[in-house]
């Protein structure tokens, strides 16, 4: 008996680490060299390209497909219909082979259904993306990111909610601004 759940209508192929307590819902395809971490979901309809690397306790909903390049760390929500790519400049007559551009959702980020996020950026910890969110450049940690192209309207504390200018959540969290950035006190 295993660790982890995989529903009889999806596809695991060989060579794959799937942590304990991590559940693959209908429809779904596991790549070669993927690895997924503990207390995982994935809901229906999810590819997880080949060699993609996924944190402990990250959330993606129907529909999300994680190419080869893409990063997830902990605790990463993907919401439905969320898009990754993996190259920059892409020809069906030229293709990459293996030459992917790099993407990384930090610890704690949430991507809102729909949105897209362009390869070879950054979305940083406990970032929040609204859904239809087109992100083209690097995102700070807790920045609060909406339009097309995506830009910073807010910040949003660890907990995701949109933080006032006192930088101090209901839920008890402080953070402070140096430099344009926000860190937790």
């Amino acid at each position: 008996m295993s660790d982890f759940f995989v529903h009889e209508s999806s596809f695991v192929d060989e060579n794959v680490s799937i942590g304990k307590g991590t559940k693959i819902w209908h429809f779904c395809h596991v790549q070669s060299g993927a690895v997924l971490g503990e207390n995982c979901s994935l809901g229906q309809n999810v590819n997880i390209g080949n060699n993609v690397h996924i944190g402990n306790g990250v959330r993606i909903q129907n529909n999300v497909s994680v190419y080869e390049g893409v990063e997830i760390e902990d605790n990463v929500f993907c919401g439905p219909s969320c898009v990754f790519t993996n190259v920059t400049t892409p020809r069906a007559h030229f293709p990459v082979h293996c030459h992917y551009a790099k993407t990384k959702i930090c610890e704690g980020a949430s991507l809102g259904a729909n949105c897209t996020v362009v390869c070879g950026h950054t979305v940083g910890k406990s970032a929040l993306i609204a859904a239809g969110a087109v992100v083209t450049h690097d995102v700070k940690p807790y920045a609060l990111m909406a339009g097309v192209p995506a830009h910073q309207i807010g910040w949003v504390c660890e907990c995701g909610k949109k933080l006032d200018k006192s930088l101090q959540c209901d839920c008890g969290r402080k953070y402070q601004l140096k430099n344009d950035e926000l860190y937790a006190i």
